[in-house]
């Protein structure tokens, strides 16, 4: 896997593409657990295809001694993350918000699986190859939106808030945004950028969400690098080092502070014990103990 670069492509099956793949397929971990409730994660990652991640959701990868590979601990973390996000989008529109943006959807299928009030208009912006393929694959299956979902076909490193201003989006109105997983993977300036464009659309009392590693460098720890290379060996090749931006950047809680939002936010490790899980005690988990989920409201 290719280091990233500026101008650098991708789909569901290569590069950063193919962590949505991984994420649709913890998704469907922890659906098949219980956890949440997301039908559509197991069918899209067999539709994309990638080997590991179909054997990892049809239950085909033998779990060793090892605690390597614990897909009820994987299916744990995912659910962790996905009751965040799902729980911001509810309770937005209970506050009123009736106009919603997932960015980098990638296989999110949150337009077809979560209760919207009538009225409510959804978009989702990516990339136009990886909108068609979650669009046409959900049809085939027979899936239907919950809302009114509007798809904005545009890279995050293009004019996107021209092309969401064109979907219908009305920055006058107080909007609910999504940033799931997504700012690990951008240069420091794309990550101010971006929430600097959300900031300049969002009307008072829009809320975003997101996610962040305070130290993307972990990814070349030592014991991260251990636990990938025994990943490695049975067939996860994910390499995030490879396609992080390792450069100091904007803490975005004081980003986000900055620009005139009031911000919550708590640890991955304080998720777990919110959701009642325990949070595991090795090393590599508790190298990553200190990724933080945030919301903050635009005053």
């Amino acid at each position: 896997m290719s280091i990233r670069s500026e101008s650098d492509s991708w789909d569901l099956a290569t590069s950063v593409g193919a962590t949505a793949t991984m994420v649709a397929a913890n998704r469907a971990l922890a659906s098949e657990a219980g956890l949440i409730d997301d039908p559509f994660a197991a069918p899209l990652v067999r539709a994309v295809g990638i080997d590991v991640y179909t054997r990892l959701v049809n239950g085909e990868i033998p779990v060793t001694d090892s605690a390597e590979f614990d897909p009820a601990r994987m299916g744990r973390s995912m659910a962790v993350r996905t009751r965040f996000y799902d729980r911001f989008f509810v309770d937005a529109t209970r506050h009123g918000i009736r106009q919603a943006v997932v960015l980098a959807a990638g296989l999110d299928a949150r337009a077809y699986r979560l209760p919207w009030p009538q009225g409510t208009v959804l978009y989702e912006v990516d990339l136009p190859d990886v909108i068609e393929f979650k669009t046409s694959t959900l049809a085939a299956i027979g899936a239907a939106p919950t809302v009114e979902r509007r798809t904005v076909a545009v890279d995050l490193r293009d004019d996107w808030p021209a092309a969401l201003r064109a979907a219908g989006f009305d920055p006058q109105a107080p909007s609910a945004w999504s940033a799931e997983g997504l700012v690990v993977y951008l240069p420091p300036e794309a990550q101010d950028a971006l929430f600097g464009n959300i900031t300049d659309l969002s009307a008072p009392k829009s809320q975003v969400a997101s996610e962040f590693v305070p130290d993307t460098t972990i990814f070349n720890d030592p014991r991260w690098r251990s636990h990938h290379d025994r990943m490695s060996e049975l067939g996860f090749e994910i390499d995030f080092n490879d396609l992080v931006y390792h450069y100091e950047r904007s803490h975005i809680i004081e980003d986000l502070t900055n620009r005139g939002w009031q911000v919550s936010h708590r640890t991955v490790a304080e998720m777990h014990a919110a959701n009642g899980f325990v949070y595991s005690d090795d090393e590599v988990a508790q190298a990553f103990s200190d990724i933080t989920y945030l919301n903050a409201v635009r005053s």
